[in-house]
């Protein structure tokens, strides 16, 4: 059959397909290549139709980062309030994501010694209170004091949709950075009634991560691979004083990375460059190893293998080469710009020592460190010097900094909780996440039903026809159309 006749089949097939993409623009789920003639051509016509039709969409969510150092303090009943001022629970956010440094006194015993899970527990306690009261929701203490170590897992239950899980599990160095799921001590509660549930928690020392999101996302994404891990990196390196605890977290497609860190402190020249190495070993040894159940589920390994990263925390560094006096000068004209100039963690990502490529947003607000001990409403220090007290140049050390593309900052500012000598610092942001496209009626099986390429109007037809022979479905198709270009309009009723 020559194919090329304009009155063969197939001829009046390309001259009804030009004459009705003439009158209207296609619709972009349909074909619009020139189709193939021959036996293959609904071949064609379905891999066209699944390239021009993506098989994800983009959804977006508001991500709350916050981080705050405690100076060692215990989360008192009174705190609650504070808490509240800081994390402003709005139906806007959809995920908190918090991290705190010194939530234990940074002495020997605490350092060398084991793990005290009570200071998490306390404190996921507070901010699951503040989060889902303040929202008008009941929160309902654990039964069984089921959370009762330093890391947890949020385990998705298909039995009980509805109710949020908790698994508790006993960490240590051998099973930092493995599935918490595959931990020896597995236990679940159920609490009921809750608007923010908890994802992941995680405690090294004082250093802590915990990451809320909200229940009905929950429910209507597919959140997978939640991992921790821990890395030490303070006294000699390896001592838990100083370092990350990091959450990985897949919400549908997009894979998220959190990492709260506390660097080295310290104001003397050079102790910089402590500070990036601290970070490089953070970037080299934070790692989310899979599971032979991860076989089909892969997840990023490395910080660096996540969509979107966050880094927050104590970060230590300061205001450099600039004399004291100057630099509460600068404060108390609130000359921030200027202020600016002279900030280290700045200036070591323009020289290239640290964070290249990232970001953070424009610092509108005093610095956060450090404030006196017997008296939060001023600095530490300055002229004349106090007794007893540390003298500290002011400095932005509480920072937050995200790497990745698809992520909006909407605000970045300071809280003014007087409960430390630092104070807290937060920012909101808008990111997009891929979600799957798993009930879009455009996408079909090859071996069921070809893509739809005639009008909305029209119908879908079967590949194999009614007597399930590919070529009878083939001629019916194409006599359709033939008598379309004749009668110019196709009734399902003459199916």
């Amino acid at each position: 059959m020559n194919d090329k006749n304009p009155k063969s089949s197939s001829g009046k097939f390309r001259k009804w397909f030009k004459r009705k993409h003439k009158k209207k623009q296609p619709d972009p789920y349909y074909l619009q290549d020139e189709l193939s003639d021959g036996d293959d051509f609904m071949e064609d016509i379905y891999v066209s139709s699944l390239e021009i039709d993506p098989c994800t969409s983009t959804n977006e969510l508001r991500i709350f980062v916050g981080t705050w150092n405690v100076a060692g303090r215990a989360p008192v009943g009174s705190l609650a309030v504070d808490l509240e001022e800081w994390l402003k629970p709005q139906d806007a956010v959809d995920i908190y994501v918090l991290g705190f440094q010194e939530i234990v006194p940074l002495k020997t015993r605490t350092v060398i010694g084991t793990e005290d899970p009570r200071k998490a527990t306390n404190w996921n306690l507070l901010i699951g209170k503040v989060l889902n009261e303040s929202s008008g929701c009941p929160w309902l203490t654990p039964m069984l004091n089921p959370i009762s170590s330093d890391s947890y897992h949020y385990v998705r239950n298909p039995g009980l949709e509805k109710r949020a899980s908790f698994s508790a599990i006993c960490d240590n160095t051998r099973m930092r950075g493995k599935p918490i799921t595959q931990h020896r001590h597995h236990q679940q509660a159920v609490i009921g009634g809750s608007k923010y549930k908890l994802m992941a928690s995680k405690k090294m020392v004082g250093v802590f991560i915990s990451v809320w999101m909200k229940e009905e996302l929950v429910t209507k994404y597919t959140v997978s691979n939640v991992k921790v891990s821990s890395v030490a990196c303070g006294i000699m390196g390896y001592l838990g004083n100083k370092g990350s605890v990091s959450v990985s977290m897949s919400i549908e497609r997009t894979s998220f990375c959190f990492i709260a860190a506390h660097l080295a402190s310290g104001e003397k020249q050079g102790y910089e460059g402590r500070r990036n190495h601290q970070v490089s070993e953070i970037f080299k040894r934070t790692s989310f190893p899979r599971s032979a159940k991860d076989e089909h589920n892969l997840h990023p390994l490395t910080i660096l293998g996540h969509d979107r990263i966050f880094w927050f925390g104590d970060l230590n560094y300061r205001l450099y080469n600039l004399e004291d006096n100057l630099a509460r000068h600068l404060i108390q004209k609130k000359d921030w710009k200027a202020l600016q100039e002279f900030d280290q963690l700045r200036r070591e990502q323009e020289d290239g020592g640290v964070f290249q490529g990232w970001r953070e947003g424009n610092i509108e607000f005093a610095p956060t460190y450090k404030y006196s001990s017997s008296n939060f409403n001023r600095y530490s220090g300055g002229v004349p010097s106090r007794s007893g007290e540390k003298q500290r140049t002011p400095a932005w050390c509480d920072r937050i900094l995200w790497y990745g593309k698809g992520v909006k900052l909407l605000s970045y500012l300071r809280s003014e909780i007087k409960f430390s000598d630092h104070r807290p610092v937060s920012a909101l942001f808008s990111t997009q996440i891929e979600v799957n496209k798993s009930s879009n009626p455009r996408i079909f099986s090859k071996d069921t039903i070809v893509p739809n390429i005639m009008p909305p109007e029209q119908i879908i037809f079967p590949l194999q026809g009614t007597s399930g022979n590919y070529e009878e479905g083939k001629a019916t198709l194409l006599s359709l159309i033939v008598k379309d270009t004749e009668a110019s309009s196709i009734h399902t009723k003459k199916l």
